[in-house]
């Protein structure tokens, strides 16, 4: 009975996510696609800083690898690839770039890697400003709809499922859902697997893990490239979401909410890592939509010297990053399971 209870417990959570396309309007279908994107990326990123212990600031870069890489392999200009095929090849390519890297992974570690992954930001940043023909320079490049089979991720056909209308929101709804379930079932059997083992003793003792066998080096590597991997796959699904990418997204600040992501969640969980995903993407969206209601914040545009929505929202989980490392280290997901057993005790 019990094992029933817990089944139908996870299974509830599932129904519901895939039930809101019939309720939600586009825009927090909108906020549910990022947090979506935003969720893998973070999963990516817990692995290689919260289980493998290694700093990475480089986190934006790979996530432009991957939006940009699909663009160009679907769009014209580019080989005009199908837009399913360019999805995975844009994956691995942020693999393949995350595997170049990887040697400086498996040797640098700390605040020295942290600065190392930086230049990848800067790089990225001025090659997605110069290379027009690939990336469209400044004002960037629209997104192809992604199509499988005779199927498309878009507006067009004006498909209606149960009254409904089904446009691009509420179609690519249910690609994230079903991109995100990988990754949670990828991750978490990583985690719990002997990888999952050897990331978490090379990241208590280096020294320790190295004397029972773990490959330092190696093991470094291999959890940067699918970090790298799980941004790729990121980058492709919040390219999709917004429908145009631009390179002034990608830029440092992205990678620090990425690490505000995982901090504010819980290290070294993915359920933590997705947790602290949704906060930091739909806070500043939600403080856009509401902000003629709340006190000190001043609506987008208008102009009067107010604190706009998006800075507020950065301070706001500013604040949430120094309350949680001085009261909760382990993040909102620790200090949710304390809370459940003190209510249960």
């Amino acid at each position: 009975m019990s094992d029933l209870l817990k089944r139908g417990g996870r299974l509830l959570p599932v129904l519901l996510l895939c039930a809101l396309p019939f309720y939600l309007d586009a825009f927090w279908l909108r906020i549910g696609l990022f947090s979506m994107a935003a969720a893998i990326g973070a999963v990516g990123l817990g692995l290689l800083s919260g289980t493998a212990g290694q700093l990475s600031l480089g986190h934006a870069f790979f996530l432009a690898v991957g939006a940009y890489g699909y663009v160009w392999l679907a769009g014209e200009p580019g080989p005009g690839l199908p837009p399913a095929l360019a999805a995975v090849l844009a994956v691995l390519l942020a693999g393949a770039a995350g595997g170049l890297f990887s040697p400086v992974a498996g040797r640098v570690k700390g605040v020295y890697l942290g600065v190392a992954t930086l230049a990848l930001v800067f790089l990225g940043h001025h090659v997605l400003l110069t290379a027009d023909s690939v990336t469209g320079g400044f004002n960037g490049r629209s997104v192809p709809p992604l199509r499988i089979g005779g199927f498309a991720f878009d507006q067009g056909d004006g498909l209606t499922v149960l009254g409904v209308p089904f446009g691009a929101e509420e179609r690519l709804w249910y690609l994230g859902l079903a991109l995100f379930a990988l990754t949670w079932s990828t991750a978490r059997g990583l985690l719990r697997g002997r990888p999952g083992r050897a990331l978490a003793a090379l990241r208590d003792s280096e020294t320790a893990a190295s004397v029972m066998g773990v490959h330092v080096a190696r093991y470094r590597s291999a959890a940067f490239v699918v970090s790298s991997l799980y941004a790729g796959l990121a980058g492709v699904l919040l390219a999709l979401s917004f429908r145009r990418v631009v390179p002034d997204y990608f830029s440092l600040a992205l990678s620090v909410d990425y690490l505000a992501m995982i901090v504010i969640g819980g290290l070294g969980s993915v359920a933590g890592a997705t947790v602290g995903a949704v906060f930091v993407t739909a806070l500043p969206l939600l403080m856009t939509r509401y902000a003629d209601r709340l006190p000190l914040v001043a609506a987008p545009g208008s102009g009067d010297g107010s604190i706009g929505p998006t800075e507020a929202a950065r301070y706001l989980y500013g604040a949430a990053i120094v309350l949680i490392l001085l009261y909760a280290p382990d993040g909102l997901l620790g200090l949710a399971r304390r809370t459940r057993a003190r209510l249960a005790r």
